[in-house]
């Protein structure tokens, strides 16, 4: 979808949808909805006083303009031009997470309408900057028209009323009526009267990449794990790199073996699949300047390994490479935006799956490390892969800092639900960087301690430590698992097993991924960017 800024009024000049947001505490309307509300005869303000609208989140009145009422040419395909006021709730709490909700229920409204094109009015009297709040309109709405429709087979048009379906005379069955799919949004009209056009403009420009990005990541997440292989994320890689210009390196198992990845190679041995390290690298700062370093979990289908996993709900297991999508996502806006920032990516990928070769619980393997590990459970696989990948990074690039995301572990949902990812670390100031991150982008992340404590139980009588600790704290000790194999180096660990897909607990979201935290990351790259 196009996010664009208007320099005409869509009331004026014509639009199919003019959307206006109308807080809950506000008497006063915007001089656009007023003479909307003029133009429909006072009927808005009489259904506002009536107190069948009174500005919540849920409220939502619309519409249909009377051509004659206003001057101007009608742009709309079907003659109809519609207003809808838009609950925006109470003034005071008008956030960019609020923005964003509101744009994306814009798009929602116009998906039911069957409409492509719509326009939308910022509000007034915003806490945030004009830059701040064209940045979350555009997620919003970019985000919300967002809908995974790859594998769906083409359907035709509805039939004609009274129809009930039935074969052609090639023996193609015809759809019944309504059984289209509705179209999706495909422009999204800014007005933004009183505001300084620069900065709306800068400000749609760096949402559009942040939710362009982050539906990369949603499409990573939702391709079939018969698709989004190891082999296809670095394709993808590829392609990001092609487009921005980044430097790449793509490493096969020849080439793992040769760097001793051992711990990925053995979660990596039951599958057919072809392990890879994908790594890209955007040049954007000083030469010579450390990176930061962003390292997602890539593991493209999980099994659970000999310690399988139940049969219900394993087909979800395909979005076990979302910390490795939502890194590819963060490259692609990087890229879009080119950040004066060194970055470096990687994604360590591969399959976890059951056959004679399978790592067995009990096994004792040698990470790249040198530190040798208990496997007591398969399934908990995804540290294996990652500590691998942060020993590589921070010998290869010595970062500033590095940050890891990876749907980790269950036990992180017990702890904090759906709403708030697990962020953990071994660096204070960069843990309170990256919660802050979370609260502008509205994707939340909450610290759990690192206390030495924990470490015990991680002990092995057979290795330098086992890969689980047993059911309590068990996503303390997949952290402390990893903080093994960072050194002195800055980092921090995303646990986004609750937040990364599920049901929509936004209204830009859908049913299945999310691509958290993709714009976590970005936020916090253009901040250590500033």
């Amino acid at each position: 979808m196009q996010v664009h800024l208007l320099h005409e009024d869509p009331i004026t000049h014509g639009s199919p949808l003019v959307v206006l947001p109308v807080f809950s505490d506000r008497e006063e309307l915007s001089e656009t909805a007023r003479r909307a509300d003029s133009a429909l005869g006072g009927a808005f303000s009489a259904a506002r006083t009536a107190g069948d609208f009174r500005g919540k989140e849920d409220d939502g009145l619309l519409f249909y303009l009377p051509d004659d009422r206003i001057s101007g040419k009608n742009v709309s395909d079907d003659g109809v031009r519609r207003v809808l006021f838009l609950g925006a709730g109470d003034h005071a709490g008008a956030d960019a997470e609020r923005l964003r909700g509101v744009a994306a229920r814009a798009v929602r409204r116009a998906e039911a309408l069957s409409l492509t094109d719509l326009a939308f009015e910022i509000p007034d009297g915003l806490s945030i900057t004009p830059e701040g709040a064209a940045q979350a309109v555009a997620e919003g709405s970019i985000l919300a028209a967002w809908d995974f429709r790859e594998f769906l087979s083409p359907v035709a048009a509805p039939a004609r009323s009274g129809s009930e379906g039935g074969e052609n005379s090639s023996g193609v069955r015809e759809p019944i009526s309504g059984e289209a799919r509705r179209p999706l949004v495909e422009s999204f009209g800014v007005w933004a009267p009183g505001r300084a056009s620069d900065a709306v403009q800068s400000g749609l420009r760096t949402g559009s990449a942040f939710a362009e990005g982050e539906n990369l990541a949603r499409v990573l997440q939702s391709r079939p794990g018969n698709v989004a292989t190891p082999t296809h994320l670095a394709g993808v890689a590829l392609e990001l790199a092609d487009e921005y210009g980044f430097e790449s390196l793509i490493l096969g198992p020849e080439e793992l073996r040769q760097e001793r990845m051992w711990a990925l190679l053995s979660v990596a041995a039951g599958s057919d699949e072809e392990p890879r390290l994908i790594v890209l690298e955007h040049h954007g700062g000083a030469a010579g300047t450390p990176p930061l370093a962003l390292v997602g979990k890539g593991l493209t289908f999980d099994t659970g390994g000999i310690s399988i996993k139940p049969a219900a709900g394993m087909e979800e297991m395909k979005y076990d490479m979302s910390g490795g999508a939502a890194v590819l996502g963060a490259m692609k806006a990087v890229g879009m935006l080119s950040l004066p920032i060194n970055v470096v990516a990687v994604i360590p990928s591969s399959e976890n799956h059951i056959s004679g070769s399978a790592t067995r619980p009990g096994d004792v393997i040698r990470t790249r490390s040198g530190r040798t590990v208990e496997v007591i459970n398969t399934d908990a696989e995804g540290r294996l892969i990652l500590a691998d990948a942060l020993s590589w990074v921070i010998d290869r690039h010595d970062p500033a800092a590095v940050v890891d995301c990876a749907t980790l572990t269950g036990a992180c949902v017990i702890a904090l639900g759906n709403q708030a990812a697990a962020l953990l670390g071994n660096d204070d100031t960069l843990i309170e960087e990256l919660r802050a991150a979370g609260d502008q982008a509205g994707e939340r992340c909450w610290p759990l301690p690192l206390w030495k404590a924990y470490r015990k139980q991680l002990e092995s009588q057979v290795a330098d430590l086992k890969n689980v600790g047993g059911r309590g704290a068990g996503t303390i000790t997949a952290a402390w698992f990893l903080s093994e194999f960072v050194g002195k180096a800055r980092w921090a660990h995303l646990d986004i097993a609750g937040t990364a897909y599920g049901e929509p607990r936004a209204p830009y979201q859908r049913k299945g991924a999310f691509g958290f935290p993709t714009r976590l990351l970005l936020e916090w790259l253009r901040a250590r960017s500033a």
